[in-house]
Parts: C-alpha cells; structure tokens; sequence
C-alpha cells in the first residue's frame, strides 16, 4: 500500500534527508588514498548520533554498519571494513538516518584522488540520470516514467542498468511501496499521486548490467568486475514539479575544498 505523506510529514523527511546529506559530506571530507572504509563508517555513526539522530541502516535486517560502502565494481551493499581505498577507485556512499519517527536515505559515489576518464564518465552519467529520473517524479505521471528516463540517458553513453535492485517508497518505513525501476517504458507503473515520496537510485554499470551476491549475503557485484555508480535522492511528488528533499550542495562543496 502506498502511503501519501501530509505537508507536516515531508518537511520531517526533508530534515532527515538534509541530515543525511551533511553526513555525506562529512564522509567525504575524510575520503582519501590510505583510510579505511571502516574508518568513513566511523565518522558517519558519530556524526548521526551527534545530530540527535540513529543511524537508519545499522541493525536493518541484521546489516552490520551506518554506511553500506560499496567499492569499484560492488555495486551498493558492501559492508566497511579494513579495506584502504587507493587513488584512482571509486566508492559508493549509502546512508540513512532515523528521527522523529521517520527515515532519511541518500547515496553519492565519490572519487578517490584522480580517477580514469572513464570512471569520471560514469560517476558523472550516473548522476545525470537521477536528474532526469527526478524530472519525472510529478503528480500524473507513472513510475515507469522515471525509469524509462534513467535508463535512456545512462545507455545512451554506452552504459547499463541494474534490473535486481530498485528505488522505493520511505516514510515511516525505510522501504515502502511502490518500487521504483531504474529502467521501464513511460505510462507504465503505479501513478504518481502528490504526497508521494520516493527515493529515486540510479545504479549504472560501466559493462553488463548483470550483478551477483558476495558470500557476506550483503555486496552486490558487477557480473564482469567493471566499476559501477550509484546515486540517490529522496523526492516529494508534487503538482507540476518534484520536491528534491536530498541535497548535494554539502558534498559538491566540500569536493570543491579538496581540489
């Protein structure tokens, strides 16, 4: 069943989802060559406590971390461990946070020092889809609108779309109903109603879209080992226009500050 959020509610989703976007950028603030992602998961929990708020993931269905932090060719779901990221890899940041009774969720893939072009390309595709997936999610249009826009813009550089892991209602609940595809053909798919909110998370694969379980039951992997990208933002679905409650100001200008 989809629950429809009232104005009073979604403003509580917006703070957590701002909250969640600051954790963001406090990660990033420590991603560089030599630290552990161990150590980013760390910083995270901290941060969220800090701010009055539990992390979201932590204890979900048993995940064992704040951050699921996901490197180079795991798609999302990887758990933080002593692994020291490199220069030149990239790492998928997924974080949630729980307050006043409802969730928050967003991720960002962040490079670490120089990476390829290719990988640039990615990084910046996968992001350019979840906008054109957001310019979507209006009231009266369908969920397959979304994802038929996520999934022309990211194959039309050559990429491909993960079909086994999908966006998805949050409120109360980190997952609720509907779920969102990042692939789909338009007027397909539940209708968007105003008071939805949705989280949209474009994961795009450098190669095939063909993923696998790590034997931890939790990281996703590339099928043939290329690099993936994941972005998300939580959207309120409004009357002529989509309420992005996610921000990446926080994190753009913090990358801005290493450069």
């Amino acid at each position: 069943m989809i629950v429809l959020k009232t104005n009073e509610e979604i403003e509580i989703l917006r703070e957590n989802n701002l909250l969640v976007s600051q954790t963001l950028a406090e990660v990033g603030r420590h991603i560089r060559p030599g630290v552990t992602t161990r150590k980013l998961d760390q910083v995270a929990e901290t941060f969220i406590r800090d701010h009055d708020a539990i992390p979201g993931f932590k204890g979900y269905q048993g995940f064992p971390a704040t951050l699921c932090a996901s490197v180079n060719d795991q798609v999302v779901h990887g758990i933080p461990s002593g692994y020291e990221l490199k220069e030149g890899d990239i790492i998928s940041i997924d974080c949630g946070v729980v307050k006043n009774g409802f969730y928050g969720d967003s991720a960002f893939t962040f490079a670490v020092g120089e990476i390829s072009p290719e990988k640039d390309q990615l990084l910046r595709v996968t992001r350019g889809s979840l906008e054109k997936g957001v310019a979507q999610a209006v009231a009266g249009n369908r969920v397959g609108d979304i994802g038929y826009a996520v999934q022309n813009y990211a194959e039309s550089f050559g990429f491909s779309v993960v079909r086994e892991l999908v966006g998805h209602g949050l409120g109360k609940h980190l997952h609720e109903a509907p779920e969102v595809p990042n692939y789909g053909k338009r007027g397909r798919g539940p209708k968007l109603k105003e008071g939805m909110v949705i989280c949209i998370e474009p994961m795009i694969n450098m190669g095939v879209k063909e993923v696998y379980q790590d034997r931890d039951g939790w990281t996703i992997h590339t099928a043939d080992g290329q690099p993936s990208a994941h972005f998300e933002y939580a959207v309120a679905v409004r009357k002529n226009r989509a309420d992005v409650l996610t921000t990446f100001e926080y994190v753009d200008k913090v990358l801005n500050q290493k450069k």
